[in-house]
């Protein structure tokens, strides 16, 4: 099967101690809705566990949810993790409680787009899609979302972008 004819692979990842996954599992809800094919690791991952996951599932998209205040921490980790696993062709993006300092930072060490709460759902999926598109030449596989995720009005609330 060719890029073209493959749904966009995201893995939703929720690393550490944090417990709240309600975020997590609403964007992993929307993403899926929106065609993307998604795998969820659940709770408590370890970076390492994380970039075994990705590599082994052999996604496109990485997708963590950080609430606990330990973003500089594992962002950077994951970041490294993939690269050393010859994965550097893989985004890794995000959301969570963020300071926009810290959203720069990361960025500026190879992290994508991160998004905080009350983001419309929509808003991540079109920035997989772009980003996607711009590395595979086409957005095949995920190609509309429901129209509520079109317009960035797909489940919202807390978390709802993480």
């Amino acid at each position: 099967m060719n890029d073209g004819e493959r749904k966009i692979r995201v893995l939703v990842a929720k690393p550490g101690l944090d417990g709240h996954d309600r975020g997590a599992k609403v964007i992993a809800s929307s993403f899926r809705d929106a065609g993307f094919e998604v795998i969820y690791t659940g709770l408590h991952q370890t970076p390492e566990m994380i970039v075994a996951a990705a590599v082994q599932e052999d996604v496109d998209v990485v997708a963590m949810s950080v609430l606990s205040g330990a973003h500089m921490t594992l962002f950077p980790r994951v970041k490294t993790l993939l690269d050393e696993a010859g994965a550097e062709d893989i985004l890794l993006t995000g959301g969570g409680i963020i300071p926009e300092e810290d959203v720069r930072a990361l960025e500026e060490q190879g992290t994508g787009r991160l998004f905080g709460p009350g983001t419309p759902t929509g808003d991540a999926i079109a920035y997989i899609r772009e980003w996607f598109a711009a590395g595979h030449g086409d957005t095949s596989g995920a190609e509309s979302a429901a129209v509520g995720d079109a317009r960035g009005e797909g489940p919202q609330g807390e978390g709802a972008a993480r």
